[in-house]
């Protein structure tokens, strides 16, 4: 192994790591959570300023999650042929058009409009900081950067922290329309960032990263490669297998979100274009994804199904939990805040100092074995339950929080190829969607019309044997000894 001095917050830079990478790397990371988190507490004031029900602004939920789904992986892969700089100045450019689009909507309509395009907006920022991360592994020669991504998995922790705090802000001072357009002053923030801080491209100067050619020395040819013909990099774009798989993935969450059986033409239409994709992808030259390496690849594999579980956990504990100690237990929806955050201030807590600890198997075991205690827990509750159990149960899911984010993330850097990082972190991120539509949908199914304790527990049960199944796939995959 390499040096690994890189494993602490403060070792991240130590190690030669460029420390000016970091603002940029850390501000696009978060621009996704913060308005994941913003939107939560503006759903009803903007729903009575506008007249529409829960059914129509949960779109604005939805929206966001689904664009968000399908660019991750698709701007990674531009990422890595492009590199990083050029997707992330015209992405965070995005985010501030959707901010003004949001700050002047006249009607709902609009509004989901302008989350689709905060949704494409926000795609750039984690591939490209991981992409970041191997360019500069390569230039400095040391490997598993650790302190960086411990900060990444810290920077979003705690934007789920003032998330909620601060849109309650916004909308005290200026109503829900400035939860819209804390995005201007986020974009221009980014971009300048971006234009100061991030190393030149191929097509913008003489350098650039992704497969397009030898990689230069040096800070000033930082994370770059040789630019190619213009008909080289157009045959790496995929555009047929980045059609299809569009068309699959958007097929499939609109079903998640609401399987029912009058939508049945949706999963036939998943299916139908998974296998179009599948031929497709294994007859390019230079496919969207490679299929076959990604085939061959069984502990990445295993990773994302592994993501795809633990945010089913996860997820249906933020959407069901909440809704539950609200309608079943009878708290205040600024209470019902306040009981969550216990959980994200440990989940910091436990990132940082596992950060400092090589190895990801033991963070999994030890994430695993919280879900399981925790949904253990949720079992016992009533509505007559006293308030500190509340507090115990979010206390204990802040471990697997903490913990299982963090572990993945470090999995995916060191098992996907290298030319490819940022679209396999792209990936990780569209199968912790598809766990969050599960998980929505799972809620929903186990509560009916209202969020009652008998519901909870229904849905306590079905998180249960998801954190069984997510305890075996990490105690079985004996790949995860060899990543550090």
């Amino acid at each position: 192994m390499t040096d690994q001095k890189t494993a602490g917050l403060g070792g991240a830079a130590t190690a030669g790591f460029d420390r000016r990478l970091l603002p940029p790397m850390m501000l696009g990371s978060v621009l996704n959570p913060v308005n994941s988190t913003i939107i939560a507490v503006t759903l009803v004031p903007l729903g009575n300023a506008l007249g529409a029900p829960p059914s129509q602004t949960a779109w604005l939920v939805s929206a966001l999650y689904l664009a968000t789904a399908l660019g991750q992986p698709v701007v990674g892969r531009l990422i890595d042929i492009f590199g990083p700089r050029r997707l992330f100045l015209v992405s965070t450019s995005l985010v501030g058009v959707a901010g003004v689009v949001g700050t002047l909507a006249p009607n709902l309509g609009v509004l989901i409009a302008s989350r689709v395009l905060l949704g494409f907006g926000t795609c750039a920022g984690y591939p490209a900081a991981m992409a970041l991360l191997r360019s500069e592994a390569r230039r400095t020669g040391r490997d598993s950067p650790g302190g960086v991504l411990t900060a990444l998995a810290v920077a979003n922790q705690t934007i789920a922290v003032i998330g909620p705090l601060l849109g309650g802000l916004l909308i005290a001072l200026g109503g829900w329309r400035a939860t819209f357009a804390l995005n201007v002053p986020l974009a221009v923030a980014a971009v300048l960032l971006g234009l100061l801080r991030l190393p030149k491209d191929a097509v913008e100067g003489e350098a650039g990263t992704g497969e397009a050619g030898p990689r230069k020395t040096g800070t000033e040819g930082l994370g770059s490669r040789e630019p190619s013909p213009p008909g080289r990099l157009a045959a790496q774009l995929d555009l047929p297998g980045m059609a299809l798989f569009a068309v699959m993935l958007v097929a499939l969450l609109l079903f998640l979100m609401n399987p029912y059986l009058r939508d049945w033409y949706l999963p036939v239409i998943a299916v139908a274009a998974s296998a179009a994709f599948a031929v497709r992808e294994l007859r390019a030259s230079t496919p969207f994804i490679d299929l076959r390496v990604l085939g061959g690849n069984t502990p990445l594999l295993v990773t994302y199904g592994r993501a795809l579980v633990a945010y089913v956990v996860a997820y249906s504990f933020l959407y069901g939990f909440t809704q539950w100690t609200e309608e079943g237990f009878g708290l205040s929806p600024f209470h019902a805040g306040l009981v969550q955050i216990p959980m994200f201030l440990v989940a910091i807590g436990i990132s940082i100092g596992a950060g400092r600890r090589e190895g990801v198997r033991g963070k999994l075991l030890v994430g695993a074995l919280g879900q399981i205690v925790a949904c253990g827990v949720m079992l016992t509750l009533t509505g007559d339950s006293p308030v500190w159990t509340l507090v115990l149960v979010a206390l204990v899911f802040g471990v697997p929080q903490g913990l299982n984010n963090l572990a993945l993330q470090n999995s995916v850097y060191v098992q996907a190829d290298p030319e490819r990082t940022a679209s396999s972190a792209g990936l990780l991120r569209t199968f912790a969607y598809v766990g969050s539509m599960v998980a929505s949908s799972t809620t929903a199914a186990s509560f009916g019309q209202r969020a009652n304790t008998g519901g909870m527990h229904h849905l306590a049960w079905i998180m249960l044997g998801a954190g069984v199944l997510y305890l075996l796939l990490n105690l079985f995959d004996r790949t995860l000894r060899a990543v550090a």
